[in-house]
């Protein structure tokens, strides 16, 4: 378990499949977490004290997640990081059929919304340090037949993470994105019911990943691309 106490970190994103696993993690090793989400209302915790909830956001508007940073700041006194959670998956964007609107609405969801979560935190970071921590997919590195709109939308998600690091590492901010391949959720296992989850990747081991890449332990590591592939 990584030591996290006395720091907060925003999580956009926050009530999808991996938000609530991650706030978790986090919360146990010690921070502070702020959950940003389109939902009205942000998967809730046990741990009220060290956990803020705000929800109905527009995760593309910069001044929007601004203003809530804004909010985390004055509840706990200082904002340390962001992990980038808040995403989509959509088969297509080859097809004639598919028009723009497959890629119009992936390239929002993975890589707007991350872009405007970033533009709205590095202005809040302390004056030296800060941990960023971005969500890439296996299909960014390799792309897939049938997912070209997803593939590409992750691919730029790494490309951001590699220059976002080079921008920010002389004021000791480490950029990071971890790589999943496929995840171990009841929508995936009902989408395909004949294949072997343990072969997939547990939420609960994305977010060790994630709380190491926010740790003093990953102080060194800057602009990393990590698989978390599990056995698939």
């Amino acid at each position: 378990m990584q030591n996290l106490s006395g720091r907060t970190f925003a999580i956009t994103g926050a009530s999808g499949n991996l938000g609530p696993t991650v706030r978790d993690v986090l919360v146990a090793s010690g921070a502070n977490v702020v959950l940003l989400d389109r939902s009205a209302h942000p998967q809730p915790s046990d741990d009220a004290e060290r956990v803020l909830g705000l929800g109905g956001l527009d995760l593309t508007n910069p001044d929007v997640i601004g203003a809530t940073l804004d909010q985390a700041k004055e509840r706990f006194g200082t904002l340390d990081g962001l992990v980038a959670l808040a995403g989509a998956f959509r088969p297509g964007g080859t097809s004639a059929e598919d028009g723009w609107s497959v890629w119009d609405m992936l390239l929002t969801a993975n890589l707007r919304t991350v872009v405007a979560a970033i533009q709205a935190l590095v202005p809040r970071l302390p004056a030296n340090g800060g941990r960023i921590v971005t969500i890439g997919a296996r299909p960014a590195m390799v792309g897939t037949k049938g997912l070209a709109a997803y593939s590409a939308s992750k691919a730029a998600i790494l490309r951001l993470t590699e220059s976002l690091s080079d921008e920010l590492k002389a004021r000791g901010v480490c950029v990071n994105c971890v790589l999943p391949s496929t995840i171990d959720t009841p929508q995936n296992r009902q989408a395909m019911p004949s294949a072997d989850p343990s072969r997939w990747v547990p939420p609960e081991d994305i977010a060790q990943v994630i709380a190491f890449l926010l740790s003093d332990a990953a102080r060194s590591v800057t602009g990393a691309l990590i698989p978390v592939y599990g056995r698939a």
